[in-house]
């Protein structure tokens, strides 16, 4: 893993859970009846108390933290849906919130490499263990070897957390496990799993905690975007950094003051925009209103770029635009507030009803007579309203391998057969975006990954079958709405952001012009 994922915060005060231990006088070792010696390795500090005395109640935080990956394991939650729920539910405060946050992340991040280690301290093969056991394991080996958090209070709030919610026999298997994890730091437990391993990928796959497959893919798509494939390293370890919170104010309708006065600074790359330490963001009043939204600063730049691209001829003045792909209406949301200072009307498809009700809600913030809301296929909108808008954006379903930092169970959930899937479906939209676009219109293709399946390949498919269409040069339009003026994303007219470069989700851009 990452530097920057092996460090939580040092959250660890309120919940030592039990007396400051030691290996023995002096950091001697200590030796059984036997004549064994125990726990070696590091100097660790473990917990004194008698078994009657040990923690029998679960720390709110670390329970939050089980929940989180309870939910995300046993009901396919997402785990940024689930996370503030589960807060609020147990009323934790700001500083237990952060650990808790710190813990679910950190532990659904580093899944594969824990398992990995987990795998040498049982006895029994992992898939074996009953889920929730593994979770709780999981829950512990995150805070022994990448939190600040003292080994004998990892040990005896985890085993406590067991205890309480899981029972008392799992709790004593759970505290044997992670005894035998303490023998090793971090760095040490690679060494040993990576003894006289060769190969690159697997080597970096543990390392940073991706699947093989997930290294291999994004390698690819730096090559393939232009950039060097001696970066894979310095991605991965983005996608394992804590995302700052980027929050947007719609334009003439929001401003970030609430923001400001609460620790946020300025953005760097887009205007209207603040990065924010995080905490419970839903007690801003902008925040509730809508008027200013939590939105990855990629998503504000692909927005603005369409909105900005020059149109092919006189487009009169009042513009229609579409987003296909609305659904849950964040970047429908800013388009609303452009297209509203721009004089122009927006109409917004999400084909499931349920999150059509989620677009409705995020466009509230903006006069009602600006948007629309339609729930219905994308794919058949361009043979419904054929050369009806102005500028679609079609922000189509995909892997979502380009917000794995934001996401941290979703890269353990896909497969290289989701790619393969969801490229029909892409092609079939960005069709019927074309179709349902005026001549001298655009369209922006966009998706929140760098792979070439869903990026490049789909582009190149679609135009390679029409002699209408011209590709513009996104990485400028992208430059010109950003506050830089120059964010070198372009490569061959389309534009890939990178988590490592920009300090964004991997947005992949692509702007299509239909002839006059």
């Amino acid at each position: 893993m990452s530097e920057s994922g092996r460090r939580g915060p040092n959250n660890s005060g309120s919940r030592d859970g039990g007396g400051q231990g030691n290996r023995g006088a002096g950091g001697q070792s200590r030796r059984n009846a036997q004549g064994r010696e125990r726990n070696r390795g590091p100097q660790r500090g473990f917990s004194n108390n008698a078994p009657s005395q040990r923690t029998r109640r679960a720390d709110p935080a670390r329970l939050v933290a089980f929940e989180v990956l309870r939910a995300v394991a046993s009901e396919d939650a997402y785990a940024n849906l689930v996370l503030p729920a589960r807060i609020r539910e147990h009323r934790l405060d700001r500083r237990d919130a952060g650990f808790a946050t710190e813990l679910s992340y950190g532990a659904l991040r580093g899944q594969g490499t824990y398992d990995a280690i987990l795998a040498r301290c049982v006895d029994r093969p992992l898939e074996q263990l009953d889920p929730a056991i593994l979770d709780a394991l999981r829950i512990g080996a995150h805070q022994l070897l990448s939190m600040r958090v003292p080994a004998h209070a990892a040990l005896d709030q985890t085993v406590g957390l067991a205890r309480a919610v899981i029972g008392a026999g799992p709790s004593a298997l759970i505290n044997a496990v992670l005894r035998k994890v303490t023998a090793h730091s971090m760095d040490e437990w690679l060494d040993i799993l990576l003894d006289q391993e060769t190969d690159e990928t697997r080597i970096a796959a543990l390392r940073h905690a991706h699947p093989e497959w997930i290294v291999r893919a994004l390698r690819q798509s730096l090559v393939n975007h232009g950039r060097p494939k001696t970066e894979i390293n310095d991605l991965l370890e983005a996608d394992n950094a804590a995302p700052v919170v980027n929050l947007v104010a719609l334009p003439g309708l929001g401003n970030l003051d609430e923001a400001f006065d609460n620790g946020a600074t300025a953005g760097e790359l887009v205007e209207d925009s603040a990065l924010s330490a995080g905490g419970d963001l839903g007690r801003f009043e902008s925040v509730r209103r809508g008027s200013t939204r939590v939105q990855d600063v990629g998503s504000q730049l692909v927005a603005r770029a369409l909105a900005g691209v020059e149109l092919a001829g006189s487009p009169g003045q009042h513009e229609k635009w579409l987003d296909l792909c609305a659904g849950p209406g964040g970047k429908a949301a800013l388009l609303a507030a452009l297209a509203h200072r721009d004089g122009a009307t927006l109409l917004a498809n999400e084909p499931a009803p349920h999150r059509a009700k989620l677009v409705q809600q995020a466009l509230s913030a903006v006069p009602h007579d600006s948007w629309t809301v339609r729930t219905g296929d994308g794919r058949e909108v361009g043979a419904e309203q054929p050369e009806t808008f102005d500028r679609v954006l079609v922000d189509v379903p995909c892997s979502g391998l380009g917000a794995l930092r934001r996401r941290p169970e979703s890269r353990w959930r896909r497969s290289p057969k989701d790619i393969g899937d969801l490229g029909p479906l892409q092609r079939e939209l960005l069709k019927s975006a074309i179709d349902a676009v005026k001549p001298g219109g655009v369209v922006a293709y966009v998706t929140c990954s760098p792979h070439p399946a869903e990026t490049t390949a789909v582009v190149g498919d679609v135009l390679g079958k029409r002699d209408d269409l011209e590709l513009l040069d996104a990485g400028q339009a992208l430059d010109h709405v950003s506050l830089t003026g120059n964010l070198g994303a372009g490569h061959e007219l389309t534009a890939q952001l990178w988590p490592h470069v920009h300090q964004t989700d991997a947005m992949f851009m692509a702007i299509i012009r239909k002839k006059a």
